[in-house]
């Protein structure tokens, strides 16, 4: 839940209050005393005894948004016609569309486009199947992969529901690296349906994004998927949020003039993110670095581990430290949490090393306050756009894609990881550098060029020309 309105949970309210008189001027008073906040204000029909008018107001949540209109309701005069929810409204009908990149005017150009004067392009496909990257969309297209198993921190709500977020997903590939992507929304959570399903579609893309899958499933489907394909097969979850994290703490420990080599680490969550970002911490240098599931401390000793435990058990906690989180936090330099709500208060972060890096990335409730934890810790991070430092794998995911697009690359290798973590924080200069700023926005412009031409150079240099038929 949101603790300050938020335009995630936007209204517009239709209303209409006399002419004459205070309505109008107790409109915006009626919203502030409800705690919400006015974002505009338009007069959209006026006559000698009414005035309609749209107020639009930012709210916490779907409760605090019918408080408001509730106490809109009982300023003398007004008459409330229809409140909508302006992120419902963006949504109707869905956020993106496909559109046609050549002129259809006259009967040449259909000819051209389609029937008879595509089949020669086609042949031209058959003769040489590689002809489809230069040809086709297939050279600019990612899959957007999903069996709606593990949604945002929805849980499992299924396919369709999770629909709108791989919609999103594809409209910031656009946004921010001019790449196509589209929803594939699996009404399976078999791997080998999975996997099978996405084989078969694979001529059609450059590039698999896999999004949402819960763990373990997500690890074998990725496995199974790069040993069958020969596009990128990338889980965003994964590999996305690793990207962001490195470069993040690469900045913050700049910030606190500490190597990552020497610093204690203490994560929470072993799940996708976890295990991903853990294996980049550790290919970045990363030495001393402690695991904490729901049962605590991951450890050599536990019965219970299975395949992606065990290999966390083998290359991390070199003391075989057994306790819970809070004691694992205790003198550690770095806490990195993607895991849950609430599980560590202020006294915890309290007992972390001096110029304690802390990363609670919970979403939308993080694992400790930000505001707590910045009692104590030198720089703070989470998830949220509410607050400074945001850790958002669109800082990461479109970039990647683009410079695996555009090198025609046939995987994804943990140098390419890696230098796209490296061009992220670099991406933030000294001049900017500083507790409040370890990451660029994700409007900076030079985030994905600069993580485009970074996995561009790590999967073999410049980019393949492309030339005329």
């Amino acid at each position: 839940m949101a603790t300050v309105p938020s335009v995630s949970y936007s209204i517009t309210v239709r209303l209409e209050v006399p002419a004459g008189g205070k309505a109008v001027s107790q409109l915006t008073h009626a919203v502030e005393s409800a705690g919400g906040v006015v974002t505009a204000l338009d007069v959209t029909n006026a006559g000698h005894e009414k005035l309609r008018i749209d107020v639009t107001c930012a709210a916490r949540d779907t409760d605090h948004a019918q408080a408001i209109v509730d106490q809109l309701e009982v300023v003398e005069g007004v008459v409330i016609h229809k409140v909508s929810d302006r992120t419902f409204l963006m949504h109707l009908g869905g956020k993106i569309e496909m559109k046609s990149k050549v002129p259809l005017r006259n009967r040449d150009e259909l000819s051209m486009a389609y029937t008879p004067g595509v089949a020669r392009v086609s042949l031209a496909i058959a003769r040489n199947k590689e002809d489809a990257r230069r040809l086709t969309i297939k050279r600019n297209t990612v899959a957007v992969v999903t069996d709606g198993s593990a949604v945002l921190g929805l849980g499992n709500i299924g396919p369709e529901a999770a629909l709108p977020v791989m919609e999103g997903k594809a409209a910031l590939f656009k946004r921010f690296a001019g790449i196509d992507a589209w929803p594939i929304c699996l009404d399976t959570q078999d791997v080998d349906e999975i996997v099978r399903t996405v084989q078969v579609i694979a001529p059609g893309f450059g590039g698999i994004n896999l999004e949402d899958i819960g763990a373990p499933r997500c690890f074998e489907v990725e496995r199974r998927l790069r040993e069958l394909l020969d596009i990128p097969v990338f889980h965003d979850d994964q590999h996305g949020t690793a990207i962001c994290v490195l470069a993040a703490l690469k900045n913050a420990l700049r910030v606190v003039n500490k190597g990552i080599e020497n610093v204690k680490i203490t994560m929470a969550g072993a799940g996708a993110a976890g295990n991903a970002v853990l294996r980049l911490l550790l290919a970045a240098g990363a030495r001393n670095v402690i695991v904490c599931d729901y049962l605590g401390a991951v450890h050599k000793g536990r019965d219970d581990l299975d395949e992606s435990l065990q290999w966390i058990a083998d290359h991390t906690n070199i003391e075989g430290y057994s306790g819970d989180l809070r004691g694992a936090v205790k003198d550690a330099d770095v806490f990195v949490g993607v895991s849950a709500p609430g599980i560590l208060t202020a006294d915890d972060i309290a007992t972390m090393a001096a110029d304690a890096v802390v990363f609670a990335l919970a979403n939308p409730e993080p694992e400790v306050s930000p505001d707590e934890a910045a009692q104590h810790a030198a720089v703070v991070a989470t998830g949220r756009s509410d607050y400074p430092n945001q850790i958002n794998n669109v800082l990461a995911f479109p970039g990647v894609f683009r410079g695996l697009l555009d090198a025609q690359a046939g995987g994804v290798t943990q140098e390419m990881l890696l230098a796209a973590a490296d061009a992220l924080a670099a991406v933030v200069t000294p001049e900017e550098l500083g507790p409040n700023y370890i990451v660029p926005s994700v409007f900076h412009p030079d985030v994905a060029t600069a993580v485009a031409a970074a996995v561009r150079e790590a999967a073999g240099g410049r980019a393949r020309g492309f030339t005329e038929a």
